[in-house]
């Protein structure tokens, strides 16, 4: 996951709005979000080479998400997966701010990453490149591939756009969500950060929607977390090379 916008109880309807965009290598094999037949309290996608997931939400109302940090010149190749820090806590009982501080003296095992993860009383935050567990307090956030709130120009866009959402106080629109995700427009130079894989792969990688031969968007997901507990979860996916057609939009609904 690249890229999650989010706004955490500031809405009279909904405890959480999200909108999400995951990135990856077109060729790495990934299974829909769909409730897992092992376990049919969670819903989430599955990433078929290494088993873990990058976003997903329970029926007893415990949720994660994960981007990773990226950071090149700190890249450990044997490192383990962290799409299972995400399994874990979906899979598990340990309340998220234990869990969190759990995971922190291992933290550096792995590559970089950040790592949301909550429940019906309670969002935190943590990343291993700071080593802070951080309750969040109510507001609008985004979190790309650097620590939360960092003002990349595709943060600060959704950020901005998301906020304007959120001033109906009636419904908010999942087409207009899924539209925000969808934005390929590149930043200037001037306003590209310097994350250190060169400037053609900093353009690449700037707009929120992101394409190009073998890496790309590959899904978008939309959390509606109603304060009555109904949660709406919507996700398309979308074709490689290019990334310019959209499967089936899948939904799921239950309540908390």
């Amino acid at each position: 996951m690249c890229l999650i916008l989010f706004a955490y109880r500031c809405h009279p309807v909904y405890r959480l709005v999200l909108a999400a965009n995951r990135d990856e290598f077109y060729a790495r094999p990934t299974t829909p979000a769909d409730f897992w037949e092992e376990a049919p309290e969670i819903l989430a996608g599955r990433d078929l080479e290494a088993g873990g997931t990058w976003l997903g939400i329970t029926s007893s109302g415990r949720f994660a998400a994960l981007t990773n940090y990226r950071s090149p010149q700190r890249h450990q190749p044997k490192a383990p997966s962290r799409g299972n820090l995400v399994k874990d806590f979906l899979t598990g009982q340990t309340p998220p701010e234990q869990y969190l501080t759990h995971i922190h003296p291992r933290g550096r095992d792995y590559n970089g990453f950040n790592l949301l993860a909550g429940d019906t009383m309670a969002l935190f935050y943590y990343a291993n490149q700071e080593g802070i567990v951080l309750e969040l307090k109510p507001g609008i956030y985004g979190l790309s591939n650097h620590l939360l709130n960092t003002p990349w120009p595709k943060v600060d866009q959704g950020r901005s756009q998301l906020s304007a959402l959120m001033k109906n106080q009636t419904s908010i629109h999942t087409e207009s969500l899924f539209a925000i995700l969808a934005d390929r427009s590149i930043p200037a130079d001037r306003n590209l950060p310097d994350t250190g894989v060169g400037l053609e792969w900093e353009r690449i990688l700037s707009p929120l929607f992101i394409t190009s031969s073998d890496y790309g968007t590959r899904s978008s997901s939309i959390l509606l977390w109603e304060r009555t507990g109904k949660v709406t979860f919507l996700e398309r996916t979308f074709h490689a090379p290019a990334a310019d057609g959209s499967q089936e939009t899948i939904i799921r609904q239950f309540t908390v």
